[in-house]
């Protein structure tokens, strides 16, 4: 045996037929699988037409990304470039609707300037006419008309008459009688006074308190002239109206009796009566029954 083994001799062998087959099958696979994922890799998958019936996918609204460091640093820079305009003022015009005009202020009366007391009877005569008739003027005293009124007012306060202050002209007539079995008093007597009753009917309550109160202030002078205080005036005038007004008014005629030029009542509750009183009996039962129901009046608007 040599020293030196011997190799086996190298033997070249070729793939067989059914090996190379296989190899190409493969090869073609690759090919054909590479080629549908290729021309499938931009087509959407088709959907699934129950699945989305089933199923809603809410809409993704696009969020915009706003930068606010830019926007504040604009805003600056165009505050710092841009002068600071002040806005002009808007004047809202009023509509009708908000206008109102303001209501009248009643106005007040205004009260005439009185005369002094000594140059008083021309306004005490002119106001008075604006009330009575001409023939009513002619019955009144118009000489010294506030101080006559107010002696004569005092004076009947106290039951007296004082003659010479009568604010009034006396009857034309004379008083007159009728003597038979008694003496009483002619009821034409008691016509005399008629004219002075419808003077004081012709006037309203209302304008009796207005003529008062016109020329207070002259009567309360009047009133502290003679003594008094003039505040009291009032008091006084009341008093008057109530003396009056006490009168009974008598429902048959009264006999009288004679005394030498004059005559005096025969029943003693006649004669007994104040001046003042027998004065207005001398009016007649029907020309007391209208004066006693203008001075009624006048007394209540006093006290009011």
């Amino acid at each position: 045996m040599s020293e030196h083994s011997s190799a086996e001799p190298r033997t070249n062998k070729k793939p067989s037929n059914s090996q190379l087959l296989l190899a190409a099958i493969a090869v073609v696979a690759l090919i054909i699988v590479a080629v549908f994922v290729l021309a499938n890799k931009d087509s959407k998958p088709a959907e699934n037409t129950k699945f989305r019936q089933d199923v809603v996918v809410p809409e993704e609204t696009p969020k915009t990304v706003v930068n606010t460091a830019r926007q504040e640093a604009e805003q600056n820079k165009s505050a710092e470039v841009a002068p600071s305009v002040e806005p002009e003022p808007v004047v809202e015009e009023p509509t009708v609707s908000q206008v109102t005009e303001p209501e009248p202020r009643p106005q007040e009366p205004v009260e005439p300037v009185l005369p002094s007391l000594d140059d008083s009877d021309n306004s005490v005569r002119d106001t008075v006419a604006n009330y009575l008739s001409k023939q009513a003027m002619e019955l009144l005293v118009t000489e010294d008309m506030v101080r006559r009124s107010v002696v004569f007012i005092d004076n009947l306060a106290q039951g007296k008459v004082a003659k010479k202050h009568y604010p009034v002209s006396k009857p034309a007539d004379n008083f007159m009688v009728i003597e038979d079995d008694l003496i009483i008093t002619d009821p034409n007597s008691f016509e005399r006074y008629t004219p002075y009753v419808n003077m004081l009917n012709s006037m309203s309550t209302a304008q009796l308190v207005r003529l008062y109160e016109q020329y207070k202030p002259l009567i309360n002078e009047a009133y502290e002239e003679i003594g008094y205080n003039g505040g009291e005036f009032d008091y006084t005038l009341q008093e008057a109206l109530g003396e009056l007004l006490e009168t009974p008014i008598p429902e048959s005629n009264l006999p009288l009796i004679q005394e030498s030029v004059t005559y005096k009542y025969a029943y003693a509750e006649w004669e007994q009566l104040s001046d003042a009183q027998k004065l207005f009996l001398r009016m007649g039962p029907e020309n007391m029954k209208k004066a006693k129901k203008r001075l009624q009046a006048f007394q209540r608007a006093l006290a009011n």
